[in-house]
């Protein structure tokens, strides 16, 4: 046997292993992207969820002239705290970047305020200009999501 073919032979399987090699980092790299992609695709979608929902709820709620001052207090910060939107702040901090913690923080600041208003016993027409800036704030989140997400 010629010292020719195992050098070609031994170089040749080292080239097709590295190959390999690097072709299996370069899909584990691409699948990895994707993961996280769609990780935080689900954190945005559920952040946003929470504070519309709670949002929501909170302007309901302001809408009932059933309920005492004090029960509508009782009741925003029950909303507030059932809403998922403060966990999820957690998440969003440790999983997004820095461009969407920011708004994302706001816009949690943002329906605290309107549970702070209605608390406070607020006139309506202060806990709707509070509603009015969390529906600015969580447009804006919306936005940096998108564009994070490649898709704005």
């Amino acid at each position: 046997m010629d010292i020719g073919t195992l050098i070609g032979t031994g170089l040749g399987a080292v080239v097709g292993v590295g190959s390999t090699m690097l072709a299996d980092r370069a899909r584990w790299k691409r699948d990895e992207l994707t993961r996280q992609q769609e990780l935080k695709r689900q954190l945005y979608g559920d952040y946003l969820v929470a504070l519309t929902r709670t949002r929501n709820q909170l302007k309901d709620l302001v809408r009932q002239s059933n309920l005492t001052p004090d029960e509508l207090a009782h009741r925003a910060g029950e909303l507030y705290r059932e809403g998922g939107a403060y966990e999820l702040r957690y998440q969003m901090a440790i999983t997004a970047s820095q461009r969407i913690v920011e708004p994302s923080d706001n816009a949690l600041r943002r329906l605290r305020d309107v549970r702070d208003k209605i608390q406070e016993h607020a006139p309506g027409t202060q806990i709707d200009s509070e509603l009015g800036r969390l529906i600015v704030a969580i447009k804006g989140l919306r936005d940096a999501m998108r564009s994070d997400l490649g898709t704005g």
